[in-house]
């Protein structure tokens, strides 16, 4: 019994006597139009979510850089968010596609019996499950950041805090906008 799979880079047999055997695909222009803009696409998901992932980190509250200006790390977050939600779709529509294309090979009556039939591979579920996960991150990130806001419970912040009034305090006002 004989798998074929054909993935975004190699083309793959399973045989149960010799095991998995590959083959690198020797030409992108020779590849048919799919995979091709398939290759781009999930090159475009992984430089947005590496973005997504960049931003997102600058506007978190743990990070001490700008912590006062809670509105730009806000944005930061929002953005974050918008990105990794770019990469899900852009990573799910060529998975997709991919997927959608084999489905349609593999049931087409023209085809003579004798050519291997192509079926999913194990790379079709990890990006599957890739593209929610990013999905899922964007939207629970920008759900955090457009959400209440939490009262100020680290360390940092409430030194801060007690800082600068006790500023305040020691030039003898209690009122710091005086």
């Amino acid at each position: 019994m004989e798998n074929w799979t054909m993935g975004l880079w190699q083309a793959c047999v399973v045989q149960e006597e010799v095991g998995v055997q590959c083959k690198d695909f020797e030409s992108f222009l020779g590849l048919p139009a799919e995979l091709r803009i398939s290759r781009v696409l999930m090159f475009l998901s992984n430089g947005l979510g590496l973005l997504g992932l960049l931003v997102s980190g600058f506007g978190l509250d743990c990070l001490r850089i700008g912590e006062t200006q809670r509105d730009v790390k806000k944005r930061l977050l929002i953005l974050g968010g918008i990105l990794f939600w770019t990469a899900g779709v852009t990573a799910l529509v060529p998975v997709s596609w991919v997927a959608h294309v084999t489905v349609q090979e593999f049931w087409d009556k023209r085809i003579p019996e004798i050519v291997p039939r192509w079926e999913f591979g194990e790379a079709l579920f990890i990006g599957w499950f890739a593209g929610f996960s990013l999905l899922l991150g964007g939207c629970l990130l920008n759900w955090a950041a457009c959400g209440t806001q939490a009262p100020l419970a680290s360390g940092h912040y409430a030194v801060a805090e007690m800082q600068t009034q006790c500023a305040y305090l020691e030039n003898g006002t209690a009122n710091p906008s005086v």
